[in-house]
């Protein structure tokens, strides 16, 4: 097994459970939004130590216009102020903040807040902290479609890479393989997150609510992904057997981890 310190994993995660976290405690469904943002900042802050080189949360999907106007409102007033909060914090600690999703039908000010924390931070080196904002996976797939439609190679076929290109153009920020995909609040779907990105990610569902996801939940989600065996398709290599050593036995040697 990789130290943490070997690992540059790309950890997608989908914040689910604020609205029932609160409901079940008697409080309107924002005070869940609320604890979210907190744990957000905890998560972020411990990913680096844990071998997570790039942390993509999903703040805010393209279906969830679909709710209460009031509720909306008071995410984007959260979001801009986790930013406002926030973003000074993840300069100091090396991190590089990026939004992908759309942005034409934000606030003016949620855009602008996005816009300066994105240039406060764009020298970040240690962690990449994507935040998926009106965000659909199905729609930036389509996008890229069509762009690719008028960008086919000589022979008429599609380069591998080109679909991944046109993505990240469409998601204004490049979001790569993922390698583990967290899903908290005891749902199990992927919800139009990163579903290109996610072809060969491990898949780990939690019941833990969002406000609740803490360091230790992260850890024990890595803990379970070190656990699996990454194959993309192919054989497990055998394993392989030292020189025998003398006295003639022969040594096992446990197979690399792919």
């Amino acid at each position: 097994m990789q130290s943490n310190n070997d690992m540059q994993l790309h950890v997608a995660i989908i914040m689910d459970g604020n609205g029932r976290w609160a409901t079940k405690r008697g409080l309107p469904r924002v005070a869940g939004h609320r604890a979210g943002v907190v744990a957000a900042r905890r998560v972020v802050e411990h990913a680096p130590d844990v071998g997570i080189r790039c942390i993509t949360l999903y703040a805010f999907s393209s279906d969830n216009w679909k709710r209460p106007a009031e509720e909306v409102s008071s995410i984007f007033w959260l979001l801009r102020a986790f930013l406002r909060m926030e973003t000074e914090r993840l300069r100091e600690q090396g991190a590089r903040l990026e939004v992908i999703g759309r942005r034409d039908r934000l606030p003016a000010h949620l855009v602008r807040e996005i816009e300066r924390a994105e240039r406060a931070t764009a020298k970040g080196r240690r962690i990449d902290v994507r935040v998926a904002i009106d965000y659909s996976s199905r729609d930036a797939i389509a996008q890229a479609a069509a762009s690719m439609a008028a960008t086919l190679l000589p022979n008429g076929l599609l380069s591998r890479e080109l679909p991944q290109r046109m993505l990240d153009e469409a998601l204004t920020a490049a979001s790569g393989e993922v390698d583990l995909l967290i899903r908290t609040g005891g749902e199990k779907r992927l919800s139009d997150f990163l579903l290109w990105e996610s072809a060969y990610a491990e898949l780990v569902f939690t019941d833990t609510m969002w406000p609740e996801f803490d360091a230790a939940e992260l850890d024990a989600a890595l803990s379970e992904f070190n656990r699996r065996q990454r194959r993309f398709g192919a054989v497990p290599a055998p394993a392989k057997l030292a020189a025998a050593p003398a006295g003639g036995s022969q040594a096992k040697v446990c197979p690399a981890r792919s």
